[in-house]
C-alpha cells in the first residue's frame, strides 16, 4: 500500500497514507513505514520550513519495485474492482514501458503529482523524436 501509493498516488506524507481509504490503523502505519526504511525501500525527510512534519520518498531501491508493482496493479485489475477505470489499466498493460519511464521521471524529477489521476483519464502522446510520454488530462 504505502509503497503502491509513494509510486503511484504521489502521496508523501503520514496524513495521507491514513485517509488513503485503507482503514488501516496509526501503530500499524508507523510500523509499516519503520519496516520499509529500515529496509532501505524508503527513506523519510523533514520538511525545510516545519521540522515536525516529514515527507517519504523512495530510495533507488524503492522504485526498483515498479515493474513488479505495474504488474500486479495490471494483475489486480484483471480480477478485482478497482478505482482504476479498465481503459486506464488497458492503456497501463499495453505501454508498460513508457509507463515504467514515467514513474522513473516522476521520481528522479520528484515530480509528485499522481500517476493515476483521481479522473482516471490519460492522455497518451508521442511527442517529436521516438520517445513516448504520459500526459495526464487538465480538467
Amino acid at each position: 500500500m504505502i509503497v503502491r501509493d509513494l509510486m503511484v498516488r504521489g502521496y508523501r506524507t503520514f496524513k495521507e497514507f491514513h485517509e488513503a481509504g485503507e482503514g488501516i490503523a496509526t501503530n500499524i502505519l508507523s510500523d509499516r513505514l519503520r519496516q520499509l526504511e529500515t529496509s532501505g525501500i524508503i527513506h523519510s525527510e523533514q520538511v525545510e520550513n516545519d521540522g515536525r512534519r516529514v515527507n517519504y520518498r523512495l530510495t533507488e531501491k524503492g522504485i526498483d519495485l515498479a515493474p513488479a508493482l505495474l504488474e500486479l496493479l495490471i494483475w489486480g485489475a484483471r480480477y478485482e474492482e478497482t478505482e482504476a477505470p479498465c481503459a486506464v489499466i488497458g492503456n497501463m498493460e499495453k505501454h508498460r514501458e513508457e509507463v515504467l519511464a514515467e514513474v522513473r521521471r516522476r521520481w528522479k524529477e520528484r515530480d509528485y503529482t499522481p500517476l493515476l489521476p483521481r479522473s482516471g483519464q490519460w492522455h497518451w502522446q508521442e511527442p517529436e523524436g521516438s520517445r513516448k510520454n504520459i500526459r495526464r488530462s487538465k480538467q
